[in-house]
């Protein structure tokens, strides 16, 4: 199972205990997967339909816990995708359906739900906890997330811009940074910041999946931070060998060209500690010193003993 199926799996499970807040998911899987349609004698009823049985398992629940409704469930297969099944929950009786139509303020709709503009009334999600119900119920519809092992990305497919942007709405409410972007004449609400796809899991009530997340965070950064620690250390190193060896490299040419004796004793006892210890920073070298002497102590020193080489391979038509 997806990362993106279990997280759908747990908030199937979760079913609010206030009644606002079953309108508010039923509501939106009105929305997302439900027709008004209306028979010859001019009798509504009402038919969601999905291919994910946690949305119609939670879809006939909340009919049921909410409104008392008995839906029919009838499970079909694709003409042409012949394992792909869709599962039918229809509400027949036309009290049922003024009912629900009621509740959700929808009572004008006739036909695909996706013809309407706006997704959701605002007396349906005025308190939060019904907006967290909404969002919930729309994720289940509609959303999706990566495994956060692989990458950070959580989306919700709409098929109008007027979705799209009330769903980005109720997410800033939230403090959550929504964009939108098209894909394939759909609108995508999308989040990538892992801490806000965490935050809206939280608002989601999918803890499990959040702790999941969590957890994978908390690696990727004692990762990134062990690897950033190794890579400063190696450049360090890297720096520190390459300075001694050049550091070496003129001690070695003033002592086979000038000789020690016309140095003072001070660069005449950097340049030996140097020879003897190839691989020390200059705050150990300057440690081995008698008396010690601090890094930028030793650091004059040897920029001194360059100064000298230097000047003795102009002298001599060297290459510095």
């Amino acid at each position: 199972m997806s990362f993106s199926s279990e997280v759908k799996e747990e908030l199937s499970r979760t079913i609010p205990r206030a009644r606002h807040c079953q309108i508010a998911e039923i509501a939106a899987m009105f929305r997302f997967t439900a027709t008004v349609k209306t028979t010859d004698t001019n009798r509504k009823w009402v038919s969601f339909q999905t291919e994910n049985v946690v949305v119609a398992r939670k879809c006939f629940t909340i009919l049921q816990k909410a409104f008392n409704i008995k839906a029919c469930v009838s499970v079909r297969r694709h003409v042409y995708l012949k394992k792909n099944r869709f599962y039918i929950i229809s509400v027949v009786d036309s009290a049922d359906v003024q009912r629900l139509l009621s509740a959700i303020k929808q009572d004008d709709c006739i036909g695909a739900i996706v013809t309407k503009e706006s997704l959701v009334s605002h007396q349906v999600i005025m308190s939060e906890c019904c907006k967290r119900a909404f969002m919930r119920a729309a994720f289940l519809c509609s959303g999706s997330i990566t495994n956060p092992e692989k990458s950070y990305h959580l989306e919700f497919v709409c098929p109008l811009e007027g979705w799209a942007k009330q769903i980005q709405e109720i997410l800033h409410i939230f403090a959550i940074d929504a964009k939108i972007t098209v894909r394939k004449s759909h609108f995508i609400v999308y989040v990538k910041e892992s801490s806000q796809i965490s935050d809206l899991l939280g608002i989601m009530e999918a803890y499990s999946g959040m702790m999941r997340l969590e957890n994978v965070r908390i690696v990727k950064e004692m990762r990134n931070t062990v690897n950033r620690k190794v890579n400063c250390e190696t450049a360090n190193i890297i720096k520190t060998v390459l300075a001694s060896a050049k550091q070496i490299e003129d001690i070695v040419y003033i002592k086979e060209n000038i000789g020690f004796e016309e140095l003072s004793d001070e660069l005449k006892e950097i340049a030996l500690a140097r020879l003897s210890k190839p691989e020390a920073s200059l705050k150990e070298l300057g440690a081995s010193l008698s008396p010690p002497v601090g890094k930028s102590g030793v650091n004059h020193r040897l920029r001194k003993l360059k100064a000298i080489a230097d000047r003795d391979r102009e002298k001599k038509g060297g290459v510095l």
